[in-house]
C-alpha cells in the first residue's frame, strides 16, 4: 500500500526559494517539448466573473507525474483599499494517488515562470551573451524579469522605463545590489538595445520603433484582445513566436490587433527542434500556460 504523503504548503518567500531560475528554465524547456508531444495536457484557461468587476481564472494541467491547478482571482477594486488586485494559488497532485502533495504561492509562481520563459526565449532567439536590455514597465513582472536577468545573464546592462519616474527610480534602487547595471531609460532611447521586454498593462501600443534584425522583442503584458504593447506595424514586420499557441488567438492582444496569420506564428517547441533566421526581426509573445505552472511545481518538489 502506498504511504500517504503530507502536502507541503509554501508561502511567497518559500515559493521563490524553491524556484531558482536556472533550474526553472530547464524545467520549462522540458515542459515545452513535452507539451508539443502531448505528454502534458492543458486546456485553454477558463475565466468566470467574480463580483461586480472581478474574475476567477482556472488553469489546470496534467502529465505522467503530476496534476496542477492554478486559481487566480482579479479584483480591481482592491487597489482602492490598498490591497493586491491579484491573488493566486497553485496546487500539485500526485499522478499515482491523486493526493495533494504541494501548494505554492500562485502570484510568485506566475512571476517567476513568466520571467523564466522569457529567458528561454532569449536563449533560443538571441545570440548575445551580455545583452543590453530595455524593460518597459516597473511593476511585478518587470521586477521578476530583473531577477531572472541577474540569474541568467549576470553582467548584462538593463534600462527601465515606466509611466512613473518615481517607481522606476525605486525599482532601480531596490535592486542595485544585483549583478547587473540598472538605470532608467532616458527618453525611451533604444539605440544599442539588444532585447526589449514589455511588461506593462498598456491598452494602446507603447513601442513603435522599426523592427530590427539586431533586436529581440518580448511581449509579456498584453494578455487581453483589447490590450497591446507593440504597434501593429512592428508585429507585421517581425518573425512571430509564442510560448503556447493555444492561448494566442484569445490572449495575445498585440498579435490579435495586428491581424496576424496564426499559421505563421511558431511555437518555442518548433524553435527548439528547428532553426531561426537570426537575420530577420523577431518578436516573442509570452502568454503563459498551465504547463509552465506544472514545470514550476516539478522544480519546487526537486528543491525542497
Amino acid at each position: 500500500m502506498t504511504e500517504k504523503r503530507t502536502a507541503l504548503t509554501l508561502d511567497a518567500e518559500q515559493t521563490e526559494a524553491a524556484l531558482p531560475f536556472a533550474a526553472l528554465c530547464l524545467e520549462i524547456e522540458k515542459a515545452i517539448l513535452e507539451l508539443s508531444e502531448n505528454r502534458i495536457i492543458r486546456p485553454a484557461r477558463q475565466i468566470l466573473p467574480l463580483g461586480p468587476l472581478g474574475t476567477l481564472s482556472s488553469l489546470p494541467a496534467t502529465s505522467y507525474d503530476l496534476g496542477v491547478h492554478k486559481l487566480v482571482t482579479y479584483c480591481p477594486r482592491n487597489s482602492d483599499k490598498g490591497m493586491p488586485t491579484i491573488s493566486a494559488t497553485v496546487t500539485a497532485w500526485s499522478e499515482e494517488t491523486g493526493q495533494l502533495v504541494l501548494q505554492l504561492d500562485g502570484t510568485t509562481v506566475t512571476t517567476r515562470r513568466t520571467a523564466a520563459t522569457s529567458m528561454v526565449a532569449m536563449r533560443l532567439l538571441s545570440r548575445v551573451d551580455e545583452p543590453q536590455v530595455a524593460i518597459l514597465g516597473s511593476g511585478v513582472q518587470a521586477e521578476g524579469h530583473l531577477l531572472a536577468l541577474a540569474a541568467m545573464y549576470p553582467g548584462a546592462s538593463v534600462w527601465i522605463s515606466g509611466r512613473s519616474a518615481q517607481n522606476v527610480a525605486a525599482l532601480c534602487e531596490r535592486h542595485r545590489c544585483l549583478d547587473l547595471s540598472i538605470k532608467p531609460l532616458s527618453n525611451a532611447a533604444f539605440e544599442g538595445i539588444d532585447v526589449v521586454i514589455a511588461a506593462t498593462s498598456a491598452r494602446q501600443a507603447i513601442y513603435h520603433e522599426p523592427a530590427l534584425a539586431s533586436r529581440l522583442l518580448i511581449g509579456v503584458g498584453a494578455y487581453l484582445p483589447e490590450m497591446a504593447e507593440y504597434a501593429p506595424a512592428v508585429v507585421r514586420s517581425s518573425q512571430l513566436f509564442i510560448d503556447d499557441p493555444l492561448g494566442g488567438p484569445q490572449e495575445a492582444g498585440d498579435f490579435i490587433q495586428a491581424g496576424v496569420d496564426w499559421s505563421t506564428v511558431r511555437s518555442l517547441a518548433e524553435v527548439m527542434t528547428g532553426k531561426v533566421d537570426i537575420d530577420r526581426p523577431r518578436l516573442f509573445k509570452n502568454v503563459g500556460s498551465a504547463a509552465w505552472d506544472l514545470a514550476a511545481a516539478r522544480c519546487a518538489l526537486r528543491h525542497l
